[in-house]
């Protein structure tokens, strides 16, 4: 199964010139879940940044990433401002940051080019540290073009969480990347909503009757009969459920193949369509769904870590037509996660020692992991510190009515599964949910939705055998 990305930027190569610079990226689909906390942070939508040499020539680190949240972090705890540019803490080198927005997959169909060109490239020029995802990270971590942290003097992973290193690590365990934040996903639900459809909004009770898929169904029908919906997207629940395959989604054999629990929420979704307890036609970033979120809106859960109602639920939280504090975290019926960025080492950087000193910071540092959890809502990937804010009856989270969330979200971490992920995982996971939308939506039988997909994945990966 382990695919190197030589190949993969090999065939990128290809395709591109072949197409005249359609795209061609090795595990592309326009996202439909797999949006970090970064796609949606406020500064999002800012233009890429230029990719300029300094004008007296001095030394250049290149951070590659599809937008500005990391960037915000490292601004304000590592780099230094001088004239309007920003510097590695020398005071010296420049910090480049390339910023491309991931929208069909132009941030990795970027920097695989950049990657193949790295060893040519002039110092200045090269990748210096790039950001990637969970949903496509194994084809990173699992190629020639990154490489062991460890060497490069990042070896303190004691109060990493474990599915953040092995989800950087390649087939043999060496850990090529290191994760700022851990992103186990919550059941988030309106207190409110709750109280009538439950008869309370307590966390803990709100748990115990929604702590099976069994139990969620059956509240589903509850919340029907007085007028709610329990999810505002037909995809809402497909983390949950992703999460928890105990196969992947191509064989040894190199066959496409369906896990039962994805066979699972696909018979849920239909199940909750047809019933009306989700909104069909809304996808799980489109308006519909977020219009849910406002005050006015009938929708009691939400699925999503804290990136997720930090950056994503802005409705929720407008001081005027949201929300804020109608709301409350649980972890639901299955244990997963969603998201997560990941910083990597790419070979060939001409500044490993800027890349060890960032990741040790991102990672180890309390100080700057105690300020991602006060100063800006992170979960962060340090144990020792979310140790201390689980503990501490004084921390709240406005947005949730007070609730410990850091508590919350450390209780799940154990049972947080990285299992049978595969370079094929992006495609096959928004893929499915893109074609399925259709046949939810009555536009297409269910038999023509599967045929698509399998389409889109023989599109993408040729070798790949579907049924």
């Amino acid at each position: 199964m382990k695919k190197t990305i030589a190949m993969l930027l090999a065939l990128v190569m290809v395709f591109a010139l072949c197409a005249c610079g359609q795209q061609a990226a090795p595990a592309a689909a326009p996202a439909a879940d797999a949006a970090p906390a970064a796609d949606a942070a406020p500064a999002a939508d800012a233009a890429p940044a230029a990719e300029a040499a300094p004008a007296d020539n001095a030394k250049v680190f290149n951070l590659y990433a599809w937008n500005e949240e990391f960037i915000g972090f490292l601004k304000a705890y590592y780099a230094v401002e001088k004239d309007g540019n920003w510097y590695l803490p020398d005071g010296v080198t420049k910090i480049n940051f390339v910023i491309t927005p991931s929208d069909n997959n132009a941030y990795q169909d970027k920097l695989d080019t950049t990657l193949l060109n790295q060893a040519s490239a002039a110092d200045n020029d090269k990748v210096d540290l790039f950001l990637a995802e969970a949903d496509y990270i194994q084809k990173y971590a699992d190629s020639d073009f990154t490489q062991d942290v460890t060497a490069l003097g990042v070896t303190d992973f004691s109060n990493a969480y474990k599915y953040t290193v092995q989800a950087a690590s390649d087939a043999n365990g060496v850990v090529k990347g290191v994760s700022f934040q851990c992103c186990p996903s919550a059941l988030i639900y309106r207190r409110s909503i709750a109280k009538d459809v439950l008869g309370t909004d307590d966390p803990a009770e709100v748990q115990a009757k929604l702590d099976t898929w069994e139990k969620f169904e059956a509240v589903a029908a509850e919340a029907k009969a007085k007028g709610y919906y329990m999810t505002a997207s037909f995809a809402e629940t497909y983390r949950p459920f992703s999460n928890n395959c105990s196969s992947p989604w191509v064989n040894e054999n190199n066959e496409l193949q369906f896990d039962p629990m994805i066979e699972a929420w696909i018979a849920q979704t239909e199940k909750f369509v047809e019933n009306g307890y989700t909104l069909a036609d809304s996808g799980i970033w489109d308006q519909p769904k977020n219009d849910q979120m406002f005050a006015d809106g009938k929708t009691m859960c939400f699925f999503g870590p804290a990136w997720y109602f930090n950056f994503c639920m802005g409705n929720a939280q407008d001081p005027e037509k949201g929300c804020p504090g109608d709301w409350a975290i649980c972890e639901g019926p299955a244990a997963h996660f969603w998201g997560g960025t990941w910083m990597m080492a790419p070979v060939g950087t001409d500044n490993p020692e800027a890349v060890a000193e960032i990741m040790n910071l991102f990672l180890n540092d309390a100080d700057v992991c105690t300020k991602l959890v006060t100063e800006q809502n992170q979960f962060p990937n340090n144990i020792a510190v979310n140790a201390k804010f689980a503990q501490d009856e004084t921390y709240g989270n406005a947005f949730l009515g007070g609730q410990n969330d850091i508590a919350v979200f450390s209780a799940m971490t154990d049972n947080i599964k990285w299992e049978n992920h595969t370079i094929y995982d992006q495609a096959c996971n928004e893929g499915l949910q893109n074609k399925l939308q259709e046949y939810f939506q009555g536009l297409v039988d269910k038999d023509t939705a599967l045929n698509n997909f399998y389409l889109d994945i023989n599109e993408k990966y040729p070798d790949v055998i579907t049924p």
